[in-house]
């Protein structure tokens, strides 16, 4: 039996994101994975989007992902290009990088941080009582912790164990998704046609072939078989092409799926145990790793005992409304993508629409997560947002904004006279900073807005308080003394 503050089932992106938030702030975290091993059996998803590329940046991480991908306008809706290149973002693109070799940037960021991760182990159940929870695994293992975070997919048996609901819409639609490798050269490229979308592709290698297929059964139970997949090759091509040795093989369809409730208890839910849905537009993995960024810094604090009342449950407030919307545009692009004449003619007409630059934008933005805002209240544009990573001028030299989140602590940052505002009583939970910085703020869809005096950002980097020039109005006191025991618990 081991204990632990918080046990997180899956190491995925989402849990492996989660861990080393919870690190960073003093937490201590295990991490339970039934694979065996690091290694991730065929490249996955593929891509991160510009928000999550901000979040790696906010601790300093950034740089590790960029090395081993290619930055690309790969941001898009049902398949149609929506260009993020003047996006007021210092990466405003995506990140061309397959899941696996992601995930082996997290877990050798995890074992710097110290975070054990458990392999080969698989939790099967768990039991909650009023100090904790106990999570067991199929070979007999226990692990008793303060919280327990199903981080561990669409099937999560977390959420079933909880009974949390996972009501959505049922797939019309079903794929297999493999890597293999063929005796004779395939057609390259992609069909969308009456037999569904089909295409083949050759991965980086130079030998492995990528496959994705549709389907021509709904419903099927289990991994899809080499003679299944072999199967659907003879229908749609005519032939298999020798297909053999797969790599991998699974099957993904357009369901969608929200769990109705982010927590029960000591029992918390995120990435995709908390939500489901097409793959187009490669939000899924994204939508995951910037769950982890706003849970982990309120589990810290419920650990440690400083949160507020409420502070967890508005990871569900919050992270909820965020992924009921991507389930909304998954939707939307899974009909647009449809062979029929009305669905081509749809999508031509959204083509159309996109390719103005207004919706453009605003379409890029939401794509790639940089138009979020969660609901704190009337006030300053930029409350609630993610605050932009500028350019400041400090005492010791210029230093980028971002740079002041590194170690995943609140930032009191005053843009006004030095020491006018400062953290007081919360010095031992929120960072003060001085800084200068000129000129307005660039926020994307929003565009330009009023320079604050001073911002208070929470460490997933949302600002949850905006304090004007006059720093020294009653007004910005009582404003600031409200946000830090709103979100940092009382002095």
């Amino acid at each position: 039996m081991a204990n632990h503050d918080v046990v997180i089932a899956g190491a995925g992106p989402t849990g492996m994101m989660l861990a080393a938030e919870l690190a960073l702030a003093g937490v201590d975290a295990a991490v339970v994975e039934r694979r065996p091993t690091a290694e991730l059996a065929g490249s996955r998803a593929g891509g991160l989007h510009a928000r999550s590329i901000e979040v790696l940046d906010q601790r300093g991480v950034a740089e590790r992902f960029l090395a081993q991908g290619k930055t690309a306008q790969i941001t898009g809706f049902a398949w149609i290009p929506v260009d993020l290149g003047d996006c007021p973002s210092r990466h405003p693109y995506g990140l061309a990088l397959w899941q696996n070799r992601i995930e082996l940037l997290l877990a050798g960021w995890l074992d710097e941080l110290g975070v054990v991760v458990y392999r080969g182990r698989e939790l099967v159940g768990h039991a909650e009582s009023g100090e904790g929870v106990e999570a067991r695994s199929a070979d007999g293992g226990v692990w008793r912790a303060r919280y327990l975070v199903g981080c561990d997919g669409g099937r999560s048996v977390v959420r079933k164990a909880a009974g949390i609901d996972f009501p959505g819409w049922d797939e019309t639609v079903s794929h297999i998704l493999a890597e293999v490798q063929m005796a004779d050269e395939p057609e390259w490229g992609v069909r969308r046609d009456a037999l569904g979308i089909n295409g083949l592709s050759r991965m980086d290698d130079g030998t492995t072939v990528k496959v994705m297929l549709t389907d021509a059964a709904l419903g099927a139970a289990g991994e899809p078989t080499l003679q299944e997949l072999k199967d659907r090759l003879v229908a749609v091509y005519g032939r298999d092409f020798g297909a053999h040795s797969p790599t991998w093989i699974s099957r993904f369809t357009d369901a969608a799926r929200q769990a109705s409730a982010y927590r029960r208890g000591r029992v918390l839910l995120a990435g995709d145990a908390a939500h489901v849905h097409y793959p187009t537009g490669g939000q899924g993995l994204n939508l995951g790793v910037q769950d982890a960024v706003n849970l982990g810094w309120k589990l810290a604090a419920a650990v440690k005992g400083t949160a507020p009342d409420g502070l967890l449950d508005s990871y569900h407030a919050e992270r909820h409304p965020v992924a009921a919307r991507v389930l909304k545009n998954a939707l939307a692009q899974v009909a647009l993508l449809r062979a029929d004449e009305q669905s081509k003619a749809a999508r031509d007409c959204v083509a159309d629409l996109l390719a103005a630059p207004e919706p453009r934008r605003r379409y890029a933005a939401m794509q790639a997560g940089l138009d979020i805002r969660y609901e704190l209240g009337d006030g300053h544009p930029l409350l609630g947002r993610r605050v932009p990573d500028v350019d400041l001028e400090t005492a010791a030299g210029p230093r980028r904004l971002f740079t002041l989140l590194h170690a995943a602590r609140p930032v009191l940052l005053n843009l006004g006279a030095p020491g006018a505002v400062g953290a007081g009583a919360w010095a031992d939970r929120v960072t003060a900073f001085d800084a200068r910085y000129y000129g307005a703020w660039d926020l994307p869809v929003l565009g330009r807005v009023a320079a604050p005096g001073a911002v208070l950002i929470r460490p997933d980097g949302h600002v949850a308080w905006v304090g004007d020039t006059r720093l020294a109005s009653p007004a910005n006191a009582a404003g600031l003394v409200e946000a830090h025991n709103r979100w940092f618990g009382p002095a």
